[in-house]
């Protein structure tokens, strides 16, 4: 969520700033732009979809999850003379280490999680198990690194309810970077002289 509405934020704010510029918007020169579906897949198949998802081993979903985290590092520290990508790519390091130190999810604490479903349903979920779709339910002293867990909550007044981690926060940060300020480093908006 927080994501989407980085998405839409910078993107408002890019289309703006060139209209003020009197430029058409000039989306980021991205470079190996396949590798973003690529790493989105292993996790969409595994995590993502509950038919296959009921029957994917923890394991396997975690080394999918990871896989994911991986391919998507990549794809952006090969991008990373774009504004805004050394910002995203300490977000997605921060968000690889904690997930790969706590077995390939993303660590939530029982706290945070009774703040987006009922206590009841807490209750009956055992610490070290999952807990979503990419999270696994741990006590902040049983989790590694917890300042990088999946600590955040989106605030009482945001009709969406959703936790993220500071990695995510950063890797928001970037993309609303990115996306509003494309032309900075653009080799192509500089060519038509601007």
């Amino acid at each position: 969520m927080i994501l989407l509405l980085a998405i839409v934020a910078g993107l408002l704010a890019g289309i703006v700033r060139a209209g003020r510029r009197g430029h058409p918007y000039s989306a980021p020169d991205l470079r190996h732009l396949w590798l973003v579906p690529l790493a989105f897949l292993p996790q969409f198949v595994t995590i993502y979809l509950p038919s296959v998802r009921q029957h994917t081993p923890d394991w396997l979903a975690a080394a999918s999850f990871v896989t994911s985290q991986v391919l998507l590092l990549a794809f952006a520290l090969l991008n990373w003379r774009l504004p805004g990508m050394p910002i995203l790519i300490l977000g997605a390091a921060l968000n690889l280490t904690v997930v790969a130190v706590n077995g390939g999810f993303m660590p939530i604490s029982p706290h945070t999680a009774s703040q987006l479903v009922s206590q009841k349903v807490i209750q009956g979920i055992p610490t070290g198990s999952r807990f979503g779709t990419k999270d696994i339910l741990l006590s902040p002293q049983e989790t590694r690194l917890e300042w990088l867990a999946d600590r955040f909550l989106t605030p009482d007044w945001f009709h969406y309810k959703v936790a993220f981690s500071l990695g995510d926060i950063l890797i928001a940060i970037g993309v609303f970077w990115l996306l509003a300020y494309p032309s900075m480093h653009n080799p192509n908006h500089m060519n038509k002289g601007s």
